[in-house]
């Protein structure tokens, strides 16, 4: 299998980003398709290059395994790793957040979940939204990356 081009699929310098959970996780466990594609990303994020956004819902979903079989301290780094960038923007759910969300999700049979993730990226102006379902490219409001296109 090939690996993503290093850039390929990035977005332009400065351009505001939205992330979906999956986009950390193979970040974080260093998954042997996307891990390059991934740490590039994050790496420009880090920079300042491009500064991104995603639900907190991201770090509801990131926690789960830890804590799930009490590894309490791999469930405190990845909370420590992932909320000390500082252009990435953690964004809680709120009432006009989720109504968004609701619409997003009726119009076009999302997850919950994703919902939560598109509202998000498209209430804070992202211009491009990073996740891996398919299902994304429904979405007519905002244009979505999906990572496995990109190998």
């Amino acid at each position: 299998m090939v690996e993503a081009s290093a850039t390929q699929g990035f977005p332009d310098e400065h351009q505001r980003i939205g992330l979906d959970t999956n986009v950390f996780i193979y970040f974080l466990e260093d998954h042997p398709r996307y891990r390059a594609w991934c740490a590039s990303l994050f790496d420009r994020i880090e920079r300042g290059r491009n500064p991104a956004v995603t639900s907190t819902v991201t770090l509801l979903e990131l926690l789960v395994q830890p804590y799930r079989e009490h590894k309490e301290e791999l469930a405190q780094k990845i909370f420590a790793l992932t909320t000390t960038y500082p252009t990435l923007e953690w964004v809680p759910l709120s009432v006009t957040l989720a109504d968004r969300a609701a619409d997003l999700r009726a119009r076009y049979r999302l997850s919950t979940p994703d919902a939560i993730q598109l509202a998000t990226a498209i209430g804070r102006k992202a211009a491009r939204f990073y996740g891996n379902d398919r299902n994304l490219r429904r979405v007519q409001e905002i244009e979505c990356v999906i990572i496995g296109d990109l190998t």
